[in-house]
């Protein structure tokens, strides 16, 4: 039976002209037509078996035993691995290279893929702790690691990161964007999965860090909110279309610290030990041990000009 609400809303129309507006005028579908979409809460699911597998008394069960915990962490880490695979193989799906790959062989690559993530569980694990332990060295308000691993949302985006780099690293993009914009949307941290980031990295506070695609971070750094490492200028080839995968954001050396608000662009290098102060503006490089103000900063363009100044009155 139809329903006389649709003749109300004159829905004939709505679909058919959504339906030439999805098919013909402005598709968004890809090329092919894939509708087997990774899904976003099975990969919230994913992320949270594997924080849970990693750290099973603060995100697992709460009464587990040392009795317990392996099978829970075994249990866990099966459903959850089960779940990625699944998910592997949507992704890999968008890869030009495997556009015409057969079910069976994407299948089968999509189980490799996440087997050799699954060894790489401990090595990410020991970056994590590394990070949780110089957030709590740098921060003095912090009282114990519970704490940071509970509370903190540069440790929740780092927690993410780590495991999106390593499937991006691995050949799966799209499914490493997926995890890093889930945190991006919970924590206002927006790091790329492609960003290369060292041991004991510490975000404190969070909000408004921008770390871009091909940015270099050594170790012990420590950013503070609204910093941005990013991109000066985005190369385009004869016709137009921006350049893909071109180093373009800064490379920061190890000890290096960046405190609120500091905006860093370009294929730039931070040395270090090198200090930024908050709301400094960067494009050029810095030598190792710097301390970097807006003052010194402003004094430096003024040096620039001076020296430039002949050739100028020279022109004219």
């Amino acid at each position: 039976m139809s329903n006389p609400l649709a003749r109300h809303w004159g829905l004939e129309t709505i679909v058919a002209e959504l339906r030439a507006s999805r098919e013909e005028r402005h598709r968004t579908r890809h090329p092919r037509g894939i509708r087997e979409l990774p899904s976003r809460d099975a990969i919230v699911h994913i992320v949270d078996g594997l924080r849970a597998s990693m750290f099973p008394t603060h995100y697992g069960a709460p009464d587990l035993t040392d009795e317990t915990v392996d099978y829970y962490v075994g249990h866990t880490l099966d459903s959850t691995l089960r779940l990625l695979s699944e998910q592997v193989r949507r992704a890999l799906r968008f890869l030009p290279e495997h556009a015409e790959t057969s079910e069976a062989d994407l299948g089968a690559l999509a189980f490799q893929i996440t087997r050799t993530f699954g060894t790489q569980l401990p090595s990410i694990r020991a970056l994590l702790v590394s990070d949780i332990q110089a957030a709590f060295a740098g921060d003095p308000a912090a009282q114990h690691i519970t704490e940071i691993l509970l509370c903190y949302p540069g440790v929740l985006a780092v927690v993410h990161h780590r495991i999106a780099h390593a499937l991006h690293q691995l050949g799966v993009p799209l499914l490493a964007r997926f995890i890093n914009e889930i945190a991006h949307s919970a924590t206002g941290i927006d790091i790329h999965p492609g960003a290369r980031i060292g041991p004991s990295f510490f975000i404190d506070h969070g909000t408004g860090v921008v770390i871009g695609e091909t940015a270099v971070i050594g170790e012990r750094v420590r950013l503070y909110q609204a910093v941005t490492l990013g991109a000066k200028s985005f190369p385009a080839d004869g016709d137009g279309t921006l350049v893909k995968g071109q180093p373009r954001h800064p490379i920061v050396e190890d000890d290096v610290v960046i405190y609120a608000g500091a905006t860093i662009l370009g294929r730039v290098t931070i040395g270090r030990g090198a200090v930024i102060g908050g709301n400094v503006w960067l494009t050029h490089s810095v030598a190792p041990g710097t301390h970097v103000s807006q003052g010194n900063v402003r004094e430096g363009a003024r040096a620039d000009e001076r020296e430039h100044e002949p050739a100028r009155r020279a022109r004219k």
